[in-house]
């Protein structure tokens, strides 16, 4: 399963960089993107276990510090190209069919320009150059679903994107605002992809707990590095 977890998360950057007009490339064994990525997303992502250096960084924009390589098998050592390992997390995978929890707020897909801006403001916390990542073309991805989680006075208490590739959802971008505990968020989103399939993504630390605890299993390590220049 980490192959449609890898080629998932993958595509759901490509959406993320095609929402900013900077489409990626796909090529046999890496994505990358020739133009510098939107913040916190990579530059490359191997899609294979084979994926080499020069596979990675023949096709990203180096004149600046601050590219970045998703090694999603954990195989490539970048650091004699500059780079430093920036985190390490584990893929995870959740077979269909597992039964959900009900949750208490009321989830639902996100489908106006407004709704989105009231998600990305509880996303990022209330920063407005973070929250402007998440652009209004996302809404018109037909393999991209935001979903929100709404308390009883509206406030979104929680959040995540929804991906669709092949045969599985990806969960990425998930959150629970000061007072939501996660697994409230992950009971939520998957509550909505509950008839979609398997469920993947990546999570690292802690914040692998609350997806253990309601039937994720880990499949494999990645690693991300960064270009810290000269």
């Amino acid at each position: 399963m980490i192959i449609e977890a890898v080629r998932n998360n993958a595509e759901w950057c490509e959406a993320m960089c095609r929402a900013h007009g900077r489409p990626g490339t796909f090529g046999p064994r890496a994505w990358t993107n020739p133009a510098r990525t939107p913040l916190y997303y990579p530059d490359a992502v191997t899609l294979t276990a084979e994926a080499s250096v020069r596979d990675v960084l023949a096709g990203i924009d180096r004149s600046a510090p601050g590219a970045s390589v998703k090694d999603s098998f954990a195989t490539l050592d970048l650091a004699g190209e500059g780079f430093q390992e920036l985190f390490e997390a584990r893929w995870i995978h959740r077979p269909a069919g597992l039964p959900v929890p009900a949750v208490a707020a009321r989830w639902q897909a996100v489908r106006t320009p407004e709704e989105l801006a009231a998600w990305a403001t509880a996303w990022s916390g209330g920063d407005a150059d973070e929250a402007a990542l998440f652009r209004t073309e996302l809404l018109a991805d037909p393999a991209t679903t935001v979903v929100a989680g709404h308390g009883e006075d509206g406030r979104v208490v929680g959040g995540a994107v929804l991906s669709v590739s092949g045969q599985v959802t990806g969960v990425s971008n998930l959150f629970a605002t000061e007072g939501t505990d996660p697994a409230e968020a992950w009971a939520g989103c998957l509550g909505l992809v509950a008839d979609w399939g398997p469920v993947v993504g990546y999570e690292s630390g802690d914040d692998l707990l609350p997806a253990r605890a309601l039937g994720f299993e880990e499949t494999g390590t990645l690693r991300v590095w960064l270009d810290a220049g000269a």
